[in-house]
Order: C-alpha cells, then structure tokens, then sequence
C-alpha cells in the first residue's frame, strides 16, 4: 500500500522564506515524478487531485501535491505571479530530492497549470512534460482576452485536458489553434466535461473524475518518457 505523507517546502519570496504545505505519495522505485499544483479557488487536499495523484502513484509515479503561498495563508484570492512561479521552482527541486534520477514531470489544475506554463516558458523550470487539467485560456465569456502567448515558447511536451463544455477554452477553434501553435502538444477533449471536468446527468465523486483523469495522464507520461533518448 503507497501512503501519504505531509511535508513543508520552503519558497524563497522577496519578503522572505515561506513553507507551504506538500503531500507526498511515493510508490516503491517509481519511474518518474508528478509535481501537481491546485486551481485558484481549491487547495492541494481537494479530492480531484487526491484521485489525480492516487491513480498517478498506482501506475508508478511519485506525486506532490503543493500548495501555494496565498492558499497556505488561508486567502482565497492567488498572489502576484511572482510568488507562484517561485512556488513552482521550489516544488520541482523537492520533487528531484524525493524522485531523484527518474523524469519530472509538473502538472496542475486551471490556475495550477496556468502558471507552471509561465515557468516554464520563463526557464524557471524544466520539466519532462507538462500536463493542464482544464488550463484557462480565458475569463469566462471573454475570449478576447487569451493568456497564452507564452505556450509556444515552452519547448518540453505539453498536454491540454479540456472538457467540451468548459467556459474557460470557447470557442474551442480558438483553443484548438492555440493548441496547434504549440511545438509539441496534444489536446484531449473529455465529451460533455465542464471545467472540473463535471459531466451534465452523470454525478460522480469529485476523487473518481480525478483517477480517471490521472490514468490517462500516468498512460501519456509513459509514452513521453518511453520516446526519451537514453543518457
């Protein structure tokens, strides 16, 4: 049985050091490692990502689960962009130490997501792959004002879950173009989801859309990381 621990992780801020909350999930000698970041209005113990990060654990992947600085502050409203890119950088070095020698992959949900591609695209950094769970192209209803501009200049592969009703990516020709604008990146379309990925007559639990959704990612990772030319 794979368990679950808590741990802090330091993030170098201009005010200062502030630990943030992670929890770690490491299968025994896992293949690679998941960094997952939560969306803007949810923290790192909501069930969909606990069901992400347990399927990811189940098919071999060591996974944490971080949360960002205002979240750990008990504030609901994300901090400057600064803080969470630097949050990022901060989870990916912890991920090396608890999965060292393996591929590192970061991932996150909407917000999550968002600003994991600007570190990215900012060299802040460089993982294997990058997976979105429902990545905000947009502030609902105006998709006038995309925020993608950067995603062409992130060179590791990138995969785009999307549900066909979510409000953050329509009209979805303009998400498919921007998608299609980018070096290596795939986008999977999830019928019917909204952006937690809620299919309309068909409840389930937020932990099981979760591990569905990380089957597929711990499958696609796999792929990624079997196309990796030997060292």
């Amino acid at each position: 049985m794979t368990l679950t621990r808590a741990e802090r992780i330091g993030v170098e801020l201009p005010r200062g050091t502030v630990d943030v909350t992670a929890f770690v999930t490491l299968p025994e000698a896992p293949w690679g490692g998941v960094a997952l970041a939560h969306g803007a209005g949810a923290g790192p113990e909501h069930p969909f990502l606990i069901g992400v990060a347990d399927a990811l654990a189940r098919q071999g992947l060591g996974v944490v689960r971080f949360a960002f600085p205002y979240r750990e502050a008990g504030r609901r409203m994300p901090g400057p962009v600064a803080h969470a890119t630097a949050t990022w950088s901060a989870a990916m070095a912890a991920l090396s130490g608890w999965c060292p020698e393996v591929p590192l992959f970061a991932a996150g949900k909407s917000y999550g997501g968002r600003m994991a591609s600007l570190a990215a695209a900012a060299g802040m950094i460089h993982p294997a792959a990058l997976v979105y769970l429902g990545y905000p192209l947009h502030p609902p209803g105006e998709p006038e004002k995309e925020r993608a501009g950067h995603l062409p200049d992130i060179s590791p592969p990138q995969l785009f879950l999307s549900g066909t009703r979510d409000p953050f990516v329509h009209p979805a020709d303009a998400w498919e173009r921007v998608v299609a604008g980018c070096r290596e990146a795939t986008l999977t379309w999830i019928p019917g989801g909204d952006h937690s990925f809620e299919i309309a007559g068909h409840r389930r639990p937020a932990q099981a859309i979760g591990g569905e959704l990380g089957d597929l990612i711990a499958t696609w990772l796999r792929q990624r990381s079997d196309q990796r030319p030997a060292a």
